[in-house]
């Protein structure tokens, strides 16, 4: 080590307290474990109160704080987009530079997340539902048979535009997107207990509540079978409208299945939500030609889920209702 830009924050310090003490530079180059020329060149430094040579910044303070307005007025923008508005505000600086600024803010380029919007009355509900539920133990959980439907498309990599944002910000209202819809997809209806999934089923129409009332009939029964035998059980769907329909409710009273009281618009609280997505990442490096393969594909991955995967799942229900009472019934994800 025989540069002074390779001593340490650390090393420079214990070099100054040592000077101060009266040692000499042989001593102090011996402590530190460094060469004596560093030592000297450090203390010559300080003592001259030289500062490390470099280029100056081509940008101010008041450029910098320019930028972040400009980054924050719409967080969708490219680099491009936002260094043609720096430099139309007068600065004088390369794309590059631009880009090196908005990271050196902290600014990242990142997925957005998508956020449900729930108005005050679902956030008063939400949050009764989540402090009627906290103290569910994980045996309680595990009755709980969670369902739900899905979209696939077979263009995965359509991911949409990116955001600027800082660490802490994935929540931030500015930062969120709206979900964008697939021409080539497929609906899929599947539920899922702490110990397994339960069979697929493809949606061949539009979801009513007759279509509903045969998917609960010819899987969603044997579901119930496969993963809870003779068990007594409690069944989960959200408020979509085939599913809170009269006569839908009318079939459950009739085949004695109780229901789960769950709250409107609130898929960051279901489990199999993130089912889905552990299914959509495995069949990232995917690429299916038609909708037969993309439903051969999605049941080739559906069959490799583990009980373990299930179980851990189901296991942050406590976690989930925790943060939706800590967000005063807010959406947490």
């Amino acid at each position: 080590m025989g540069k002074t830009a390779d001593l340490t924050t650390v090393q420079k310090m214990t070099i100054d307290t040592l000077k101060k003490e009266g040692k000499t530079q042989k001593v102090i180059a011996k402590e530190v474990g460094c060469s004596q020329s560093s030592v000297s060149k450090h203390i010559n430094r300080e003592a001259k109160g030289r500062k490390r040579c470099g280029r100056k910044e081509c940008t101010s303070k008041r450029d910098k704080r320019a930028l972040e307005r400009i980054v924050k007025q719409n967080r969708f923008k490219n680099v491009g987009e936002i260094h043609k508005e720096w430099t139309v505000a007068g600065v004088s600086a390369s794309r590059s530079t631009t880009h090196r600024r908005m990271q050196d803010m902290g600014f990242s380029c990142r997925i957005p997340r998508v956020k449900p919007l729930l108005n005050k009355r679902q956030r008063q509900k939400r949050l009764a539902w989540a402090q009627d539920k906290k103290d569910w133990t994980a045996a309680e959980w595990s009755k709980v048979m969670f369902s739900d439907e899905s979209k696939f498309c077979i263009s995965f990599g359509n991911q949409g535009p990116r955001v600027w944002r800082k660490t802490g910000e994935a929540q931030n209202r500015r930062c969120l997107k709206s979900s964008v819809k697939f021409p080539q997809s497929v609906m899929v209806w599947g539920a899922m207990s702490s110990a397994a999934v339960g069979p697929l089923c493809f949606l061949r129409s539009r979801v009513n509540a007759a279509v509903y009332q045969e998917v609960l009939e010819h899987f969603m029964l044997p579901a119930a079978d496969q993963l809870y035998g003779g068990d007594d059980f409690i069944f989960q769907h959200d408020l979509a409208p085939a599913h809170s329909a009269k006569s839908t409710s009318t079939w459950f009273k009739d085949h004695g299945i109780p229901l789960l009281d769950w709250p409107a618009n609130s898929p960051d609280l279901n489990p199999i939500e993130n089912l889905w997505g552990i299914v959509k990442r495995k069949m990232r490096d995917a690429r299916p030609n038609n909708a037969e393969e993309l439903k051969a594909t999605i049941k080739a991955t559906w069959a490799l889920i583990t009980p373990e995967e299930c179980n851990r799942l189901v296991d942050t229900m406590p976690h989930r209702i925790a943060a939706a009472i800590q967000a005063k019934g807010a959406a947490t994800k």
